[in-house]
């Protein structure tokens, strides 16, 4: 098993990109590379959002970030309230059974906030949040 996971994403608009997961998604700036900033999603797992270009564009097609949470519906109201919007409220998803909802950060990357129902994922670590 590996120790920590990150996943890195290109933005046209770095500054802008920063403040959406920032501000936005509350996520914890971790490492500032300045060129790239590199956020704390959970104990573990991280995400950096860096400036594009001719070498790493800036590509959203087929890319879903999802952030498992246990309260999808309060992470949908608190980021509605913020001006965020949907693509539809939170709903269920019977085959694969998880409930969640789908955004766009500024570049259109695609955002899941999602919850697991079947018993079979993994709980987090004692200590952790949700």
């Amino acid at each position: 098993m590996f120790n920590q996971q990150v996943t890195f994403l290109y933005t046209r608009d770095l500054e802008g990109s920063v403040q959406f997961y920032s501000e936005f998604l509350e996520l914890q700036l971790t490492l500032d590379q300045g060129s790239c900033k590199i956020f704390q999603v959970s104990p573990n797992a991280f995400l950096g959002i860096c400036a594009c270009n001719e070498q790493r564009p800036s590509n959203p097609e087929g890319i879903i970030v999802t952030l498992v949470t246990s309260d999808v519906d309060g992470w949908y109201e608190k980021l509605k309230s913020k001006g965020v919007r949907f693509d539809a409220p939170p709903s269920e998803n019977t085959k694969f059974n998880i409930y969640h909802c789908f955004l766009r950060d500024p570049d259109g990357y695609q955002i899941e906030i999602q919850q697991f129902r079947d018993p079979a994922w993994p709980k987090p670590l004692v200590g952790v949040n949700s």
